[in-house]
């Protein structure tokens, strides 16, 4: 009769029959350095504008199934409401910033 009584983790590691080739494979290249992080984390207009121009670029290549459409066109026209508003919101900023100066 087997013994039961034996640890779990033992019982484990005599069954694991892993095939670790490719892990070796995979760790005999060099570790990607991380990449250097900007000083401004987040998004700005031109990346909230950069969206748009895509979402208006592939709906006319057709990347999109109709039902997809309603969703699509409506994240696009947030993102073109919010960059009118902030653009609205500097243009004001802008004008005083320069009678101020002057």
């Amino acid at each position: 009769m087997a013994d039961t009584t034996k640890d779990p983790d033992e019982a484990m590691d005599a069954v694991d029959t892993t095939d670790t080739s490719d892990m070796d494979a995979q760790q005999s290249t060099p570790p990607v350095p991380p990449a250097a992080e900007p000083d401004e984390q987040g998004l700005n207009l031109s990346d909230i504008r950069a969206c748009v121009t895509i979402i208006d670029i592939v709906t006319k290549r057709g990347a999109f199934e109709g039902a997809e459409m309603a969703d699509v066109g409506s994240v696009r026209n947030r993102l073109d409401n919010f960059l009118k508003a902030a653009t609205e919101a500097q243009a004001p900023a802008e004008g005083e910033a320069e009678t101020t100066t002057a």
